[in-house]
């Protein structure tokens, strides 16, 4: 049996924010007072959407934003840790659950060769329409009251894994590893066995430590990070157990 890889993408993979990383192509990079605080916590994604389109109706193109996109740095470690799980495929199936937007992951995937690391990537579907704007629209649907409105990791995760239950597939453990607040739901479903793996000090990292201090209940174990090197000595101390 295999153990599942559950991977953030934004400062997580990538050493930034993509969609913050994004306003470099607009003018003077940097947006609008207006169009910044137009932003209304939990709405994300409409936020990104107004963001798209005021960059499209600057002038900025597909392959400016692309360009862009792909130069975003990785984490200190993160190649070594995806040519890792690459090498280690028969012992690791691995997805990103992240609130970014297909558009970019694709093309930080496709840039870098990482696509076949990753049995499936769960993000705001985007595209561009004819006009060569960018559009993005929420995942999903949910009721989570701790979740932005248009993602709920926690959701995603525990379909995920039912589903692969249902055609026969049934994890060991699970590994989590990211960096933000968002990422807070989806560790609660974790169970003993698994392993939440935080970025150091980021807000995932903190949050978790807050809880250990309050002795709230955790079922599984918390390991910290700084690279993805640190990340591949736990998966071989899991896979040696």
């Amino acid at each position: 049996m295999k153990i599942l890889l559950v991977f953030d993408f934004d400062n997580t993979i990538i050493d930034d924010n993509s969609d913050t990383w994004i306003v470099r192509c607009a003018p003077e990079k940097k947006l609008p007072i207006e169009l910044k605080e137009s932003y209304r916590k939990g709405f994300w994604t409409e936020f990104m959407g107004r963001v798209f389109k005021y960059l499209g109706d600057e002038g900025v193109r597909e392959d400016e934003m692309k360009r862009a996109v792909t130069s975003m740095p990785f984490t200190a470690g993160m190649v070594e840790l995806l040519n890792f799980i690459r090498q280690n495929k028969d012992k690791f199936d691995c997805i990103i659950i992240s609130d970014s937007n297909s558009v970019f992951i694709d093309w930080v995937l496709e840039a870098t060769n990482f696509h076949d690391v990753f049995d499936k990537v769960f993000t705001n579907p985007a595209a561009f329409d004819g006009s060569g704007h960018l559009t993005v629209e929420n995942y999903h649907a949910h009721s989570c009251n701790r979740c932005p409105k248009n993602l709920c990791k926690n959701v995603v995760l525990v379909e995920f894994v039912d589903k692969q239950l249902q055609e026969g597939v049934n994890y060991t453990r699970i590994v989590y590893i990211g960096d933000g607040g968002n990422d807070l739901c989806p560790v609660t479903f974790l169970k003993k066995n698994d392993v939440a793996m935080p970025r150091k000090g980021y807000t995932l990292q903190k949050t978790l430590s807050r809880m250990s201090q309050n002795l709230e209940p955790m079922e599984y174990c918390v390991v910290a990070w700084s690279s993805g090197v640190e990340v591949i000595s736990h998966l071989q101390f899991l896979i040696n157990k």
